[in-house]
């Protein structure tokens, strides 16, 4: 015990000499979560409060697009200006002033009554016998157009959602009026009402509740654990930068010479630096508590749940300690380590779904975020931020961190072990 106080004494006196390297362990991460979650918290407002200016030139003119700009204004998603001309409202898209143009047709009233009409004439003159009102070939009336003009720089998903709003609009529109057009065929009374057009079908929404209070969460709770993952496996390249000066410098021979094992060695390491990660989870969860609330973010709320968050945060600083010291023991410049410790953080934490979703990855790479501690650390956060998880339902994501942690370690000893055997 007294080798291993000594070890860990040791490491102290090292990372606490240098002042600039834990100042950059500390404020990236919190310089980084601020900045990520401002930049996702506006976009979410953005989408949820602001609304998105559109240009609609009506050339109909009619009972349809009347409808059309009604449901566009009651949406509470835009923010709709009329033109006259649509070569002016390409013009005003491709410029970026607005995000999307609407094109609605001339005569697109007048034709679907028409077109309408003519299908319920034949439905009941079908219906009636009557085989000399059925009217022979197709109708002679054009398919009607509604354009989209949208900014070329508009995500596909915008665009997929508005044409299915859309779509959805003008169908309904069009199913409105074939039941009014067979209702004046089948009644003279025109306040009776045959048909009824309330849509039968509807969708609610369930979000979870703990108690009689509603969890949803927010950009906040999203960033606040992804991010202080991200800072707490940057902490490989310190650790493995240390591990090579030691090796350059001659430590390690020196601590041959003793009766100190290379286990005691690692463990005095992994004692400082895990400290460290806990320390920068602390920082991370003081940042959502009070510095968030006074930059007008989200308040992170971890009422209940500080003991199962340090856990996580425990066991995903050990995974962080197993790979910076396998990396330090097998790397023999700083040429090596850092380089391929920061490009391989970056890595994991791609796969692991700090940056992107892993649902948003095509399959293979959803396959391959399995592999990635991040990704492990990730949805235990997620579990207890999120979902209400107790301690056993962390079991899987935190024994898959422990079994890394040993694996690393195991790897580094072992490797050691060969290349200074005698």
């Amino acid at each position: 015990m007294h080798k291993l106080w000594a070890s860990t004494y040791k490491e102290f006196l090292l990372i606490t000499r240098d002042v600039g390297g834990l100042a950059v362990l500390f404020l990236m991460p919190v310089l980084l979560v601020v900045v990520i979650t401002t930049i996702q918290d506006n976009s979410f407002k953005s989408i949820q409060e602001t609304k998105l200016p559109i240009l609609v030139v009506d050339n109909d003119k009619g009972s349809v697009s009347k409808d059309i700009l009604n449901n566009l204004a009651e949406s509470n998603l835009f923010r709709v200006d009329t033109d006259t001309s649509e070569t002016r409202a390409r013009n005003q898209v491709s410029l970026g002033k607005y995000q999307l143009a609407i094109v609605i047709p001339e005569n697109l009233s007048v034709d679907l009554d028409l077109k309408i009409n003519e299908n319920v004439d034949a439905i009941l003159a079908k219906f009636s016998d009557n085989e000399e009102n059925i009217p022979n070939g197709k109708s002679n009336l054009e398919p009607k157009e509604v354009k989209l003009y949208f900014d070329p720089a508009t995500q596909q998903s915008f665009k997929s959602s508005v044409r299915n709003n859309i779509d959805k609009m003008i169908s309904k529109i069009e199913t409105e009026t074939i039941y009014k057009t067979f209702q004046e065929q089948l009644t003279d009374d025109p306040l009776e009402e045959i048909f009824e057009t309330e849509s039968f079908i509807s969708f609610t929404e369930i979000v979870p509740t703990k108690g009689d209070k509603i969890l949803i969460p927010n950009s906040t709770q999203h960033n606040i654990p992804a991010w202080t993952l991200f800072a707490i496996f940057f902490i490989i390249l310190p650790l493995a930068i240390n591990m090579v000066n030691e090796k350059n410098q001659g430590t390690f021979v020196r601590l041959r010479t003793n009766p100190v094992s290379y286990a005691t060695v690692l463990g005095g390491k992994t004692l400082v630096f895990l400290a460290i990660s806990l320390l920068q989870f602390a920082v991370m969860v003081m940042v959502g508590i009070f510095l968030f609330p006074l930059i007008g973010l989200p308040k992170l709320d971890i009422s209940g749940r500080l003991p199962l968050l340090f856990l996580v945060a425990f066991f995903a600083g050990l995974a962080a300690v197993g790979l910076g010291l396998l990396l330090g023991t097998v790397a023999k410049t700083q040429e090596q380590s850092a380089p391929f410790g920061a490009t391989f953080v970056v890595i994991l934490a791609a796969i692991g779904g700090v940056w992107v979703p892993v649902f948003a990855m095509p399959k293979f790479m959803q396959v391959l975020s399995h592999l990635s501690p991040m990704n492990w650390g990730l949805n235990a956060f997620y579990d207890v931020f999120l979902r209400n998880a107790g301690f056993t339902d962390l079991l899987p994501e935190i024994g898959k961190l422990f079994a890394f942690f040993l694996f690393t370690t195991l790897i580094a000893i072992s490797y050691n072990k060969r290349k200074n055997a005698v």
